[in-house]
């Protein structure tokens, strides 16, 4: 059985894989889990979790300015700290055309 496909039809589907491309996400996080996070990362973050909750739960009406730029701060802080333990694998648009380029040519 042979599938016969027009050069319309093949264009309209080439330009629609494209586009559908181009509407993906620019980036796709890598599996945390399976790729080794320490204990150390885990107790890191479960801190940093329990820091934030509790300075949610606080009463921050009597606090002085200075105490609030200090908590300001300190969250700061505790969200640069997460954001390091994410190791994430980040692809641009541009690096997906450019794989989706190559393979379309090796296959």
């Amino acid at each position: 059985m042979s599938i016969k496909i027009s050069m319309k039809k093949l264009t309209i589907i080439m330009s629609i894989a494209f586009f559908s491309v181009l509407a993906t996400p620019s980036h796709s996080f890598a599996i945390s889990t399976s790729l080794g996070d320490s204990t150390a990362d885990v107790q890191i973050a479960a801190k940093i979790v329990a820091r934030v909750t509790e300075i949610q739960n606080m009463d921050k009406t009597n606090l002085s300015a200075a105490e609030k730029k200090e908590l300001k701060k300190e969250l700061k802080d505790m969200h640069k700290k997460a954001d390091g333990l994410n190791r994430g694998v980040y692809l641009s648009i541009g690096a997906i055309i450019i794989i989706i380029l190559l393979l379309i040519l090796i296959l």
